[in-house]
């Protein structure tokens, strides 16, 4: 096994996911007609325009909500919302603004230390990727037949009685499958990887990579992205045990869904909306009390080494999951749980956008609606933000940032009982004690830190109230409120 080794920058990142159609849009890109009103109900189909140039036009709210790197969903160019339809590799989508909106970005982000990550979709493109509709327009005797896989003639290209006769993405007529195993693919493939990160992107977000069951082409992957800069990050889309991928010669972490889904299972179980998670990527959402929910944290820690899990991408939802407010049956307090528990977990915490405002939203498509800005587009729009959650978020990440034991330190489980779960977060300069008390009323709780922290030492609160004391190897009498959390330090 190849020694891992991660981008230190990831481990203290905060990341901040964007749908480049929904997130901002900006007057000084020049925009189709036939757009979407900015803040009606998403649909599949529609297009809203959101623009690279509108997230430039925000940088400075991102980076007062403490933001320090953005994954974008596909940015380059496509004919649907979400652009997993790639039409062409190497030009940003021109209702984003195109590449010179991309290098804006780029510039004007790392001139406020915010990395840039973009969204891979090298499994498969679309119909109209050039060397797909070379084989469209001449059948077999296109130069390009061995980039796909084709098993028959003619193409049955489009929706209809007819399943394509060709290798496709989940059978989608529309995503017609890369045959990576011609090597002019791959050198395309490869080649596209190295390019952008030597325009300046921070990374590679990679999606279903597991769909590429090839693990040399993702070791060539790594090579030539990390030749080109030895710091980008390359984070897979795999919603499962990923320990073929995190052996240091592929991948340096994957989207942790896992952590995800025992986040709804114990903070939010008593309101979970089973309706939505099902049929979704989760599967069956199980209703955790604190023993179980401690059983898999531990389970999860130990898939990987910690230079792998402190630069896992943990999340609370994305655009392929319904938004978690949404799954916690609007209940407020699971989602300030789960957040707070995110920003003291090991690993790159990574907020939905919007989420930080209280968003809703169901399925794809309904966890993709418009940024509730001001639409400069209708002046007279009426939007509404939870600020109190919004700041609740911004003193959440404040407080991941103000202790290097958050992010680097280990972590050693100190009590699972009922609704209550304790931790330790410990570097060799802090200790932290992160107290979570997912009942609905407070709690009194005597907790054991011997093994890590000696008796007379005084902790003072860094979130919520109060102090105590290490008396006899226990913390005594430590209150939580309903719930809530409480993060201690040992001075």
């Amino acid at each position: 096994m190849t020694s891992a080794h991660t981008p230190a920058w990831v481990k203290e990142a905060i990341f901040y996911q964007i749908f480049p159609d929904r997130f901002a849009r900006s007057q000084s890109v020049l925009k189709p007609h036939n757009l979407e009103p900015w803040l009606a109900a998403p649909t599949h189909g529609g297009f809203k325009g959101g623009d690279l140039m509108g997230v430039v036009e925000h940088l400075d709210y991102l980076q007062d909500l403490g933001i320090s790197a953005i994954y974008f969903c596909p940015v380059f160019q496509s004919t649907a919302n979400h652009r997993y339809h790639t039409y062409d590799y190497y030009q940003v989508d021109p209702i984003l603004g195109g590449n010179d909106a991309l290098f804006s970005l780029i510039n004007q982000a790392h001139r406020r230390g915010i990395r840039i990550v973009l969204d891979g979709v090298f499994n498969h493109a679309s119909r109209g990727f050039f060397q797909f509709n070379h084989l469209l327009e001449n059948g077999p005797s296109s130069p390009y037949l061995d980039w796909f896989i084709v098993n028959g003639w003619p193409l049955h290209a489009y929706e209809g009685s007819q399943p394509p006769n060709y290798a496709a993405w989940w059978n989608l007529h529309a995503l017609p499958k890369f045959n990576t195993d011609t090597r002019t693919v791959r050198e395309f493939l490869l080649d596209v990887g190295r390019y952008w990160i030597e325009q300046g992107i921070d990374g590679w977000r990679l999606d279903v990579p597991g769909e590429i069951d090839d693990d040399a082409f993702w070791q060539e992957f790594r090579q030539q992205v990390k030749s080109a800069n030895p710091d980008a990050y390359i984070v897979g889309e795999i919603w499962h045990d990923a320990n073929r991928w995190l052996r240091g010669d592929q991948f340096d972490a994957v989207m942790n869904y896992q952590v995800t889904k025992v986040c709804i299972g114990f903070f939010a179980r008593d309101s979970v909306q089973h309706d939505l998670v099902s049929g979704t990527g989760y599967g069956h959402i199980q209703a955790l009390d604190a023993a179980s929910f401690a059983e898999r944290i531990d389970g999860i820690l130990g898939l990987y080494p910690a230079e792998i899990t402190q630069a896992q991408l943990n999340l609370l939802g994305s655009h392929d999951t319904p938004r978690f407010l949404s799954v916690a049956g609007g209940d407020e307090s699971a989602y300030r749980l789960a957040l707070l528990f995110l920003m003291t977990y090991p690993g790159a915490p990574c907020i939905y956008y919007g989420d930080e405002i209280g968003m809703t939203g169901g399925r794809d498509p309904g966890c993709r609606g418009g940024f509730p800005w001001q639409d400069p587009f209708h002046a007279d729009s009426q939007v509404t933000w939870n600020t109190d959650l919004l700041e609740f978020t911004r003193n959440a990440i404040r407080l991941r940032n103000a202790y290097s034991a958050l992010c680097c330190g280990s972590y050693t489980r100190l009590q699972a009982e009922k609704d209550h779960y304790v931790y330790a977060r410990c570097s060799d300069t802090e200790c932290l004690i992160v107290a979570l008390n997912a009942a609905r009323s407070s709690a009194s709780l005597h907790v054991p830190v011997s093994s890590l922290i000696a008796d007379g030492t005084v902790l003072e609160a860094v979130w919520g109230n109060g102090r105590a004391r290490v008396d006899g190897g226990y913390l005594d009498g430590i209150q939580v409120p309903a719930r809530s959390g409480l993060v201690l330090l040992a001075k």
